[in-house]
């Protein structure tokens, strides 16, 4: 484990429900392979780079994940121009199209990532990455932000640290702030939730604990009726707060929930 990555609650088997049938599975091949053949082109015109169109980005980000079943709601105001920190609550895998979606950024992940299949040729390309074993480096990670951020680019950053299933989540960690603070641009903050069609919410897509990522492809894929709602808030101006710890309550998107309702699954 980390010796400072914050730590969900959420397990599979305390918070995901079943999705999908026997009936079910024609579909979900044929969604799944729409998934990675969208993956795979991603992958063929990576290198291209910022000469991709970002409203391009925006729609590619988007098939992605209505490729896999799940309908998009996006609502709030548009994201800002220039340098800018994209920060959301983090639940799925989906969250990282959908991100993007708001507006093409260079996503903060986890050095593992760069080790996934298909996915992590686009990672090395596009993301910062962050070594979550080793502290010492956080400090370096955080000034690399920071010059992108100069650099006119949006850095997309989960900033709890962890995913969590979606009827709860965690506070925001305060270290990626200073990147934002010391290049004095804006924060977008983004708040994701996963519904099925009618209202009712849906952990179905949520990545977590011991959880495997084709494991959670496999739930998506099969599911019916899901939607990701993506909620746009107004960006937070440079200047507006004196400090991390300030910046990272004001962009938490929500009061944070308690996962009360959690714990008591995990010791019924």
């Amino acid at each position: 484990m980390s010796v400072w990555q914050p730590s969900a609650p959420c397990t599979p088997g305390a918070c995901i429900e079943a999705t999908g049938s026997a009936t079910a599975v024609p579909r979900a091949v044929l969604r799944m392979a729409a998934v990675l053949a969208l993956v795979l082109a991603g992958v063929v015109l990576s290198p291209l780079g910022g000469r991709i169109p970002a409203e391009l980005v925006k729609r590619w980000c988007r098939w992605i994940v209505r490729a896999a079943g799940v309908q998009v709601r996006m609502t709030g105001t548009a994201a800002p121009t220039g340098g800018l920190l994209l920060v959301a609550n983090h639940i799925s895998w989906l969250d990282i199209p959908l991100l993007a979606a708001v507006r093409p950024a260079r996503m903060l992940a986890k050095s593992d990532i760069r080790d996934w299949p298909v996915a992590g040729p686009v990672a090395a390309r596009a993301a910062l990455f962050i070594d979550r074993n080793r502290l010492r480096a956080l400090p370096g990670t955080v000034a690399r932000i920071a010059d992108a951020l100069r650099a006119g680019q949006a850095v997309g950053v989960f900033p709890e640290g962890s995913t969590w299933c979606g009827r709860a989540q965690g506070n925001f960690r305060r270290a990626v702030f200073q990147a934002a603070l010391d290049a004095n641009v804006p924060v977008q903050p983004v708040r994701l939730r996963y519904r099925i069609a009618g209202g009712t919410a849906s952990t179905a897509p949520a990545f977590i604990g011991d959880d495997s990522l084709l494991a959670s492809v496999w739930r998506v894929v099969t599911a019916r009726g899901l939607v990701a709602e993506v909620d746009v808030r107004d960006a937070i101006a440079p200047g507006s707060h004196p400090d991390r710890r300030s910046l990272a309550r004001a962009a938490q998107p929500g009061a944070t929930a308690q996962a009360d309702w959690i714990h008591a699954a995990l010791v019924a």
